[in-house]
């Protein structure tokens, strides 16, 4: 049922059971907001998206209350704009003058609301917050002190990710968001996806920066800087310097890391051809001789550090690989430094990636031989944007170049690891064809694709039905494993991505993008592997030539050495 409203002395169509923000949004007419997370259920607490509903001449929240007929809406009259700019002021009150030393000045919606509302002096003030700043975790900064008590990060941690990790603590004006017992985050359940980064309006939760160490490792002769990035890296940096979202800019990427002063620069898209090699002949050799199912990705350290804490009986099922991104760390500190003549000691390997767990990931125990991590430093693609501006780079004045060689050559295949599906796309193409010697017919595989928080897909292999799942968000994957674990799914293979629509909107990407946004993002990955002509990894010339000259089998025990893992049951406070 539909009827009739006024907002701003016009007429709009507004829906019963919708809320006034609802309608107001679809007819293009913006408030502001601060505690809303659209598709979430209102709590209406910031109270900054209030209106004037004239006939009874209250002020109301529009994302909390339902419309009704004949209502008459204004959303910018003096008492609103007063009201707001009173809640600005008191968040203001108590919050850290640090605006020119942190990490979200000029990307901050508490700066910009005060722009908006013309806050221009301090007229209320209050007692400054001092809350410890905890640097504990290895990819994340918490800065209680700017945090407005929004409530999104903890609303995210517990709805979307399933991890709950985070929780307001204490109450009234001694309120504040904590972990568990109020401990230091490294303790805690944090999964380290950064979705709480990505939400937040201010600094208050940031990640960790390697930025120190990296810039003496550049500027250090005896040192060989490497750098590697992430499929979704090429279609998401260029929002950073304010293009259009889904623009590919793979080439001026790799002469921006150039002149910034790293010596090689690879793409992780070839270790993720090397990935679903791997991937793929454990997931035949699992079917064939009765091996654990379902077998779970392990691409994505969010889940993975998800599974230890919460699911430690499903370890079995997650695949041995390490991640791409370790993967290409350990191939070029074994097999790529002796080729070169380099002393893996002196080479300082950094990712680029859009997720801010893989900073967790890289410092893991499991990723480390001989005493050497295999990647040393992760850069967000936010930091990446930093960097390349501190370095006084214009990426619109580059010309493009390629990648390094070996290990530069990549299959779209692997670049399709960015968006949520893509694995499991990509690990089907190749596994059919160890099974069959021959290639799909059809390599899109539609029901793998899109944005939707689990998909199902059944591909029939000589005879064989193999089952797959792949989910997005990990409130999402605690309702599949539940459901496998009950036996109401029989399952051969899950794909498992922490963050909703998978790396294209991680935790480390373009802190504003619209959902639009994130699509384009997906769509530019599609169209790659749309118009490239090697769309499976096993056709890749580089991953053939380093199993014919180093590896010699997927699965056999120099691969296995060097590109497997293993992962145990980790206890956490809460």
């Amino acid at each position: 049922m539909s009827f009739l409203i006024n907002v701003n002395n016009k007429n709009i169509e507004a829906r019963d059971g919708e809320t006034i923000l609802d309608a107001m949004k679809r007819e293009g007419i913006q408030v502001p907001t601060l505690c809303y997370i659209k598709d979430r259920f209102p709590s209406g607490s910031c109270r900054m998206c209030v209106v004037e509903n004239t006939k009874n001449g209250r002020l109301v929240t529009a994302c909390s209350t339902p419309v009704e007929e004949g209502m008459n809406i204004q959303t910018h009259s003096p008492r609103v704009i007063e009201s707001r700019k009173t809640i600005v002021e008191l968040l203001l009150s108590n919050h850290p003058d640090d605006c020119l030393y942190c990490v979200r000045n000029r990307n901050c919606e508490l700066q910009d609301l005060s722009e908006e509302l013309q806050v221009r002096e301090r007229r209320i003030k209050g007692e400054k917050n001092t809350i410890h700043l905890d640097r504990s975790g290895a990819s994340i900064v918490r800065d209680p002190e700017k945090c407005i008590l929004c409530g999104r990060c903890v609303r995210i941690c517990e709805e979307v990710m399933g991890v709950a990790c985070i929780d307001f603590i204490d109450r009234g004006s001694k309120s504040f968001i904590g972990t568990a017992f109020d401990k230091s985050i490294n303790t805690s359940s944090c999964v380290n996806c950064g979705q709480c980064i990505m939400v937040c309006p201010t600094g208050a939760l940031t990640e960790k920066s390697h930025f120190t160490e990296l810039i003496s490792m550049l500027n250090n002769p005896e040192k060989t800087v490497i750098v590697q990035y992430a499929p979704s890296i090429s279609v998401s940096l260029a929002e950073e310097f304010g293009m259009p979202p889904g623009v590919d800019i793979n080439n001026i990427m790799n002469a921006a890391l150039r002149k910034i002063g790293f010596k090689y620069v690879f793409d992780t898209t070839f270790a993720a051809d090397l990935t679903i090699m791997e991937e793929a002949a454990e997931l035949i050799d699992r079917v064939k001789n009765g091996g654990t199912l379902p077998m779970i990705t392990s691409c994505c350290p969010g889940w993975v550090k998800f599974s230890e804490q919460f699911y430690p009986d499903m370890l079995p099922n997650l695949s041995t690989c390490k991640s791409p991104q370790q993967m290409l760390g350990a191939v070029v500190k074994s097999h790529w430094a002796s080729e070169k003549g380099v002393n893996p000691e002196n080479i300082y390997s950094v990712s680029v990636m859009p997720c801010t767990a893989k900073k967790f990931e890289a410092q893991r125990e499991e990723m480390t031989s001989m005493g050497l991590s295999d990647v040393d430093a992760v850069l967000t693609t936010r930091e990446l944007g930093q960097l390349i501006r501190m370095y006084g780079i214009d990426i619109k004045q580059l010309a493009p170049e390629t990648t390094d060689s070996p290990l530069g050559y990549r299959s779209s295949a692997g670049k399709l690891f960015g968006a949520s599906g893509g694995v499991m796309e990509a690990a089907i193409r190749t596994a059919y064809h160890m099974l069959t010697g021959e290639e799909l017919v059809r390599f899109k595989i539609e029901p793998l694709r899109g944005m939707k928080g689990c998909k199902e897909a059944s591909i029939e292999v000589n005879g064989l039905k193999l089952n797959v799942a792949v989910v997005n968000g990990l409130a999402n994957a605690r309702i599949l494993l539940d459901s496998v674990n009950r036996g109401e799914k029989d399952i051969h293979f899950i794909e498992v991505m922490a963050c909703p629509g998978g790396c294209i909107n991680g935790g480390g990407q373009h802190i504003g993008a619209s959902e639009d946004a994130v699509m384009a993002r997906m769509k530019a990955l599609y169209d790659i592997d749309e118009k490239e002509t090697v769309k499976v990894s096993h056709r890749n010339p580089d991953i053939i030539k380093l199993y014919e000259t180093f590896l010699g089998k997927p699965l056999g025990d120099k691969s296995h050495k060097l590109l497997h893992t293993n992962y145990l049951k980790r206890d956490v406070l809460l």
